[in-house]
């Protein structure tokens, strides 16, 4: 039999990656044990990644307990997204863990109705949570409760349109071109620039003619 047909093979020494036959995870059966009914669900995706559905009213306490108890420590929060599968479907806030120590992973996510779409700050458990939940509630409208900064990340914070990852936001937004256009013009500059770089800015570009160019026509010619 040859390499490939051999398939992939561990090297002497490494750890055990859970595999798609693999059910259980030393975390879930931990959680399940520690927290009972708050752990909802669990299920295993891409083969390999395990996902544990847990009470939204009690995420703090639950991600918390993972990350300082010695058995899981999952010391580093590589992301914090969400999912609006549309349809009136309640909305999932997903946390992606790894509990490096360990060599482990774990995704949790805890579900919002869309009557209720506020949860927890994780925050002051890891610092990495500011921006991305800052960006969570930017795209999908979240809000998190106890979030040191909770603003808008990467849309104008006088942006009108709503959360631009919503299952129900329209594709060409929810202005007509004419009224979009109305209002980036009405806008301010001081709106997308900080002051620093309107010192070092030069004067504002403006429609009409310029010394460069001075067969355009003026404005409202």
């Amino acid at each position: 039999m040859n390499a490939v047909e051999a398939g992939p093979q561990s090297a002497p020494g490494t750890a055990v990656r859970l595999g798609a036959a693999t059910t259980s995870h030393p975390s879930v059966d931990a959680l399940r044990e520690r927290f009972g009914s708050a752990i909802h669900h669990h299920e295993v995706s891409a083969g390999d990644q395990h996902v544990v559905y847990v009470d939204a009213s009690r995420n703090r306490e639950i991600l918390g307990w993972l990350k300082s108890d010695p058995a899981q420590h999952y010391d580093l929060l590589a992301d914090v997204t969400a999912v609006d599968f549309g349809e009136g479907r309640p909305l999932q806030v997903v946390y992606q863990l790894w509990a490096m120590p360990h060599r482990r992973s774990l995704r949790v996510k805890c579900e919002l109705p869309l009557t209720a779409l506020a949860i927890d700050s994780v925050e002051p458990l890891w610092k990495t949570a500011d921006w991305l939940e800052r960006e969570v509630y930017d795209l999908f409208g979240i809000e998190f409760r106890g979030h040191p900064d909770l603003r808008r990340i990467l849309m104008p914070e006088n942006y009108a349109e709503g959360h631009p990852l919503r299952k129900d936001f329209p594709l060409r937004g929810r202005f007509s071109r004419a009224e979009q256009t109305r209002r980036a013009l009405s806008n301010d500059v001081h709106d997308h620039y900080i002051p620093t770089e309107l010192d070092i800015g030069r004067d504002p570009q403006t429609v009409g003619s310029t010394p460069e160019h001075p067969d355009l026509p003026e404005r409202g010619a």
